[in-house]
């Protein structure tokens, strides 16, 4: 299990894998019952169901669930079409690797933040009297809209390629934020007063050390559902949401923390 935490591609793979043995087993088991286009469908939405399940049971994003469903589908029909040229799935893997890059290098994969937690890290901001806000690993860049302006100024980075580039144009259109192509461990952190992450368990450690050194005292390191290892945040916010999420806040007491 934790090969397919820190590698979720890994474990999308292994629910596919069982969603075409499961609908295998039941094509061959059923032959007598199951005939033409009729039979071939229901298989088919077999093979979705069981790999959205194991998805979901491997507590998977919400994206990789609709991949699941999808993936059969879209397989059965490139079966189906005849002489079918080669490059929509040359096309389909270079916009994946733009935009999920990060996702086996960095062993980050793209979360989106829900409006509800946006709100809450305003909230959170005003209560602070904060002003300088970073998003590490912004994605579609959503969080530096959404918490900029009103005397606040806030800032993102990101390394996936069609993920920075989406981000940086809706922020330059709409006036809000600064979207930086940047390594996350690259940047740094002293001059902010809030430091955003939704990440992954696999580099809280890291993220942990890295603030630790650099966030000055006072300044706050908030991280959306995954806890720092052996560390107790100063609170919790626990929102509303459909998600149940659990902002982990952890006031930095100055480079002598680490």
């Amino acid at each position: 299990m934790a090969v397919l935490t820190r590698f979720p591609i890994l474990a999308a793979a292994l629910a596919q894998t069982v969603a075409a043995a499961v609908a295998a087993v039941a094509a061959i088991a059923l032959r007598d019952i199951l005939h033409g286009a009729v039979g071939s469908t229901i298989i088919l939405l077999v093979q979705c169901a069981i790999a959205v399940a194991v998805t979901m049971l491997l507590r998977l994003p919400v994206w990789w669930v609709w991949i699941a469903a999808g993936f059969p589908i879209a397989l059965h029909l490139a079966l189906q079409v005849d002489h079918l040229p080669a490059w929509p799935f040359g096309v389909a893997f270079v916009l994946l690797f733009l935009v999920f890059s990060n996702t086996a290098k960095e062993r980050v994969p793209l979360y989106l933040t829900n409006r509800s937690t946006v709100t809450a890290l305003r909230s959170l901001m005003e209560e602070k009297k904060a002003t300088r806000f970073l998003d590490l690993g912004s994605g579609l860049g959503d969080v530096v809209r959404g918490v900029h302006g009103d005397g606040r100024v806030a800032r993102g980075v990101e390394t996936a390629p069609l993920s920075w580039l989406i981000s940086w144009g809706l922020s330059k259109l709409q006036g809000r934020g600064t979207i930086l192509r940047q390594d996350i461990w690259q940047t740094d952190l002293s001059g902010e007063d809030v430091v955003y992450a939704f990440l992954s368990p696999e580099p809280m450690p890291r993220l942990w050390q890295k603030a630790s050194r650099e966030m000055k005292a006072g300044a706050i390191l908030v991280s959306n559902s995954f806890a720092v290892p052996d560390v107790e945040p100063t609170e919790v916010w626990e929102l509303s949401d459909r998600r149940k999420t659990r902002l982990l806040i952890y006031r930095m007491a100055g480079s002598h923390e680490a």
